[in-house]
């Protein structure tokens, strides 16, 4: 009995010590393929940090079969036309555009971008907040095994309703890492995505090649806490959607069913506070009273283990 117990107990330390919750957090850098010095310095990083390559950069190829060669995940960083008015890249989507057209500068992303398995938005306000537009998007994609990860540059973004009806799935950034180049700023928001995905079970942060940024998360990601596992976008296709900064909406409850039988008065129930020394025992004994332990009872039995005092 007493090597039981002490069996018991054992599992129920382990239980007590594991995390309830693991958070995952899912980094992307953006704008590859303009500066290599820095970019080789962030594909020196885990492999589960991911990079977004613009596909008109004169090093896009390089980089993403570079990032692709040390098991990095590689997207298509896709300009789109944002609602400010600012220099474009060459083939910047726009709502306007025919899909065809849309169809001919996605596939031309994909011979200069290889290895990619997903695609996100570069800039992108005014062509991500049009329903007709990334309706053509999305029909575009559908013929792609490609995921979409919304960037989030503007808050009414249409990329989840207009992914209905087709096989692209959608993931939502919820940090931007570096709005600015203070490194304060940077590990202010990298501790932010942190805490996302710690409170709501995965978050995915995106920054950019910048010296300071590469710094920080050079700094940074050794010291992530042990309830936090750093993993590629795509391994959150599964799950639940959040957008952008906004917090999600507290988990409503289903309406019960209406009850047609009226039932008389319920019968008071005192209740009385268990100390938490006799709530620890109460799990000890149905520990011990559990179907597993009494077999590894009876297979204890006999035999002479020595635990150690």
């Amino acid at each position: 009995m007493f090597q039981l117990r002490k069996l018991s107990g054992l599992l129920v330390t382990l239980f007590l010590a594991s995390p309830v919750f693991a958070g995952k957090l899912s980094i992307v850098i953006d704008d590859f393929g303009y500066r290599p010095a820095q970019e080789n310095q962030v594909l020196q990083m885990p492999a589960s940090v991911s990079v977004a390559v613009l596909p008109n950069a004169p090093h896009a190829r390089e980089m993403a079969t570079k990032a692709h060669q040390l098991g990095h995940e590689v997207l298509i960083h896709l300009p789109m036309a944002p609602l400010s008015k600012q220099p474009l890249e060459k083939d910047t989507l726009r709502p306007e555009m025919s899909e065809e057209e849309i169809a001919r500068i996605i596939h031309d992303a994909t011979t200069k971008v290889p290895y990619a398995i997903g695609l996100n938005n570069h800039m992108g306000s005014a062509m991500t907040s049009s329903l007709p537009g990334m309706q053509k998007v999305m029909q575009v994609l559908n013929h792609y095994s490609f995921y979409f990860l919304d960037s989030m540059t503007i808050g009414n973004s249409q990329s989840t309703r207009a992914a209905m009806g087709t096989n692209v799935k959608v993931i939502k950034r919820r940090v931007f890492l570096d709005d600015t180049q203070n490194e304060a700023d940077i590990r202010k928001q990298f501790a932010r995505a942190v805490q996302l995905a710690q409170r709501d079970g995965s978050a995915i942060a995106i920054g950019h090649p910048h010296p300071t940024t590469v710094r920080v998360l050079q700094q940074m990601l050794p010291t992530l806490p042990a309830n936090i596992t750093l993993v590629r976008p795509s391994q959150l296709l599964n799950e639940p959607l959040h957008s952008g900064n906004t917090p999600p909406p507290p988990a409503t409850q289903p309406a019960k069913p209406r009850n047609p039988f009226h039932a008389g008065k319920n019968c008071p129930v005192k209740t009385v506070p268990v100390p938490a020394s006799r709530a620890l025992g109460i799990v000890v004994e149905s520990i011990e009273n559990s179907p597993l332990i009494q077999t590894l009872s009876k297979q204890l039995s006999g035999l002479k283990v020595d635990f150690g005092e």
